[in-house]
């Protein structure tokens, strides 16, 4: 017990600084408050109906009617039956948010580390300068929660592979397995499929190696002792994997069978278009950013402030001291080709100077993966700047056109970079590499990294005109005098951040020089890395993420105030639709959060609503709002939201005089056009087997909805003759059970994207309940292979006790 105490105790006491470098990161949550993530305030818009569904219902509804028209909720954090690997999750995230995020960045990459053999000390310091990692920081200030999530267990799953390719199988695959299964259950799939590609390269570079040291059976040994450990993580997470993929095939990311633009142009058959993958494309010279923070001017709204020459430029216009302060705190100093960009990826002058110093200190495949890893992330960051191989993995790579926004595969790098940089430092402080080479990397990396920051100072003016694609527009408005005087500030911005991590660089190489001159001992020198580290990133994330972003708690509870326009239509307690014009409907949760909207906020959007608006909402199409019961407008009349309520819209349900059947999907949506929903329905071919075309529909017909839940719609209908119903909710063939007085009964699609059931004639019950079965049996099955993994680490403690009594 004493031996394992003290081995523990520098390990607890590490933990305990990280949770301290959290809290004091995020100091603003020790007063209560919370930071103001824009994309959370948008999740909490689309969550508020499951919430308050959870609050009085005391389930999971698994369905949500406020956004969309009615989608599911697997990708708005849907509870799931026996998800311990969560419960567990939400344990280890007891820090108030975002520290919490920040921590398991820290703890992450700390036993990273420890797998590498690398000492404690070293490992605290590695764990900082990824976790401080300026676009780590960046993503929890806006409130891209899922992403941190999923990169902060990147660093377990490497963890295992570390360990199985040193041949320790069980405890490496034990890892590896529990790392994967929290990686999925973090449900951020694009940083999941990144650190794939990152996994694939560690195997080939083992393989390589394994060939030229002639151990190919244990490596494929190792390989292939992955896979129960996959097939364990996967299951664990069965439930929501299987809902995500039944989900895709119906969103945005899959295929509806629509092959035609609404210009008439073909579509993209599956997946994303190529420009839409593409749209942020990382600029090649902008990979300087790096390494220099506002190398391309920082972001999209930079704060210049007085001294500054668009300052002097306003006042010079005739705006008044206040005017000229306010207006230059929020303008577009990066001239980069990006369409927005909200901070610069910087990973630090000091990790990059160490990462070199890393490169010519270290050797073995951990180098070698760790190289190959990163400039595969650099090469497809570059989107369609290095459209050649984007092009390629577009095309031929299985699933890399589900995911837009390239150049967020450089997480890899923000991964990579710190790591490669440790091991440096490792070395540098070892007695295995000799003096000679220590010196020699320290020269060189000096060389390369100071001589390209007095370059770029040297041959700015030369090199970069530092336009600005926003340029043209600040021209026509305020001239050619304020384009010029932001230019200088962008220039201003350069030199002075340059010049930065020139003083940076300048500073380690001064330290490693005073070391290996032994001016300074081993404790000083490490001491003095850690605060250069510390000084260099934290710098840089406090402009970006700081007091000025945090908020009283309760704004984020309540993000959204009610207009009198909401309050005007929450007077009306029937079920109905409202399209919201005072905000592009397709991306703002603000109206989904007091009503049942038709927009609505998602990355992966259902995708016959997002084709029904590109074809006909967007032009304001009545007949195709009317039937999808959107019953108030929204408008924006002198800056006030006006509540409109729309007379013709069909209501919750109707019958149908007419069934007209076409044979794809582009005939269906394009008939739309034509045709009055409130009499005919159009039904793609293979949808149903039909009897009649025709239907007698009886001016005395009628249905209504008599009860209505998130998940369940109970309708009475009372039809003279056999009918054809159309129920204005969008059509999702997975996991709705309908029932006519309690007797299973079938629906279909109708108008491309509506319900729509034959019902026979007389009084009759119709009830849609939302029951769906990967529920079901996806929680017994994680129920199961949760059970099967405690008995494995159970059994594993208990053989690694015996062996040692032994």
């Amino acid at each position: 017990m004493k031996s394992i105490l003290s081995k523990s105790w520098k390990h607890i006491l590490v933990l305990f600084l990280f949770i301290v470098a959290s809290l004091a990161f995020f100091y603003p949550v020790l007063k209560g408050k919370t930071i103001f993530q824009s994309d959370i305030v948008q999740y909490t818009g689309m969550a508020k109906a499951q919430n308050d569904f959870r609050a009085s219902e005391g389930g999971e509804p698994y369905w949500t009617n406020s956004a969309f028209g009615g989608m599911p909720t697997y990708q708005l954090g849907a509870n799931y039956p026996y998800n311990f690997i969560k419960e567990i999750d939400r344990k280890l995230r007891f820090l108030p948010r975002p520290a919490d995020y920040l921590f398991l960045y820290f703890i992450g990459m700390y036993i990273l580390f420890l797998c590498f053999k690398v000492n404690y000390k070293l490992a605290f310091l590695g764990a900082l300068a990824f976790g401080f990692s300026t676009y780590l920081i960046i993503i929890l200030g806006v409130g891209h929660n899922a992403k941190a999530h999923a990169i902060a267990y990147f660093p377990i799953v490497v963890s295992g592979m570390v360990l199985v390719y040193r041949q320790k199988l069980f405890w490496g695959n034990v890892l590896f397995c529990v790392g994967l299964a929290f990686e999925l259950m973090a449900n951020h799939f694009q940083m999941t499929y990144y650190l794939m590609l990152l996994c694939v390269v560690i195997v080939i570079v083992n393989a390589i190696h394994a060939y030229q040291q002639k151990t190919l059976k244990l490596f494929l040994k190792a390989s292939l002792s992955f896979l129960p450990a996959i097939i364990l993580a996967v299951l664990l997470n069965i439930t929501n994997l299987l809902a995500t993929q039944e989900y895709a095939d119906y969103s945005t990311r899959g295929d509806t069978g629509l092959t035609i633009e609404p210009n008439g142009t073909e579509k993209v058959k599956s997946g994303l278009d190529y420009d839409y993958i593409t749209e942020y494309s990382y600029g090649i010279l902008e990979t300087l950013n790096l390494f220099i923070p506002r190398f391309m001017g920082g972001s999209s709204s930079e704060s210049l402030g007085k001294d500054s020459e668009v300052y002097g430029e306003l006042i010079q216009m005739g705006a008044s001291p206040a005017q000229a302060l306010d207006f230059s705190k929020n303008l577009p100093t990066y001239w980069g080709d990006q369409t927005f960009i909200g901070a610069p990826a910087y990973i630090g002058a000091c990790v990059i100077f160490l990462f070199v110093l890393g490169f010519f200190l270290t050797k073995g495949k951990k180098k070698w993966w760790l190289i190959a890893g990163s400039i595969l992330a650099l090469l497809l960051s570059w989107g369609d700047n290095f459209s050649l191989l984007t092009k390629f993995f577009v095309d031929f790579i299985p699933f890399y056109d589900k995911f837009r926004a390239v150049s967020s595969i450089q997480v890899i790098i923000e991964f990579c970079l710190p790591i490669l940089a440790i091991l440096g430092l490792s070395k540098l402080v070892s007695d295995k590499v000799t003096n000679q080479k220590k010196w020699e990397a320290l020269k060189k990396s000096t060389i390369i990294l100071g001589g390209l920051s007095v370059l770029l100072l040297l041959l700015k003016s030369v090199l970069f005109d530092f336009s600005g694609s926003s340029d043209a527009v600040f021209l026509e408005n305020y001239g050619a005098k304020f384009v010029r005087a932001l230019k200088e500030d962008r220039k201003a911005m350069f030199n002075a951040d340059t010049l930065r991590s020139l003083v940076f660089v300048l500073l380690l190489a001064g330290s490693v020089y005073l070391y290996l001159k032994e001016k300074i001992k081993k404790p000083l020198f490490l001491g003095l890395i850690g605060i250069f580290i510390l000084i260099d990133l934290i710098g840089v994330n406090t402009r970006y993420v700081n007091e000025e972003d945090f908020v009283a708690a309760s704004v984020m509870e309540r993000p959204f105030q009610a207009t009198q326009a909401d309050l005007e239509i929450q007077k009306d307690k029937s079920h109905f639709r409202v399209y919201d014009l005072t905000s592009n409907p397709l991306n703002s949760a603000r109206a989904s959060y007091f009503h049942n909207s038709m927009g609505g906020y998602h990355a992966a959007k259902p995708g016959r609503i997002q084709e029904l608006f590109d074809f006909y909402i967007y032009e304001g199409k009545q007949s195709i709002l009317n039937m999808l019961n959107v019953k108030y407008f929204i408008f924006d009349n002198e800056g006030q939201p006006v509540a409109q309520e729309n007379p013709d819209h069909l209501g919750n349900a109707w019958f149908v005089n007419e069934l007209i059947t076409v044979d794809n999907a582009n005939k269906a949506i394009l008939a739309l056009d034509t045709i009055n929903p409130n009499t005919t329905a159009i039904i793609e071919e293979n949808q149903f087997d039909f009897s009649d075309k025709n239907y007698d529909k009886s001016f005395s017909d009628q249905i209504e909805l008599t009860s209505y839940k998130e998940n369940e719609l109970i309708y009475t209908y009372d039809a003279k003759n056999k009918s054809l119903a159309l129920f204005s909710e969008l059509y999702y063939p997975e996991g709705w059970k309908v029932t006519i007085d309690g007797k299973e009964a079938s629906h279909f699609r109708a108008n491309y994207v509506l319900r729509a059931m034959e019902l026979p004639a007389g009084k009759h019950e119709v009830k849609f309940a939302f029951e769906p079965e990967i529920v079901s049996y996806g929680g017994k099955i994680t129920l199961a292979s949760f059970i099967l993994l405690i008995l494995i680490i159970l059994g594993g403690l208990g053989y690694t006790i015996k062996r040692k009594q032994i």
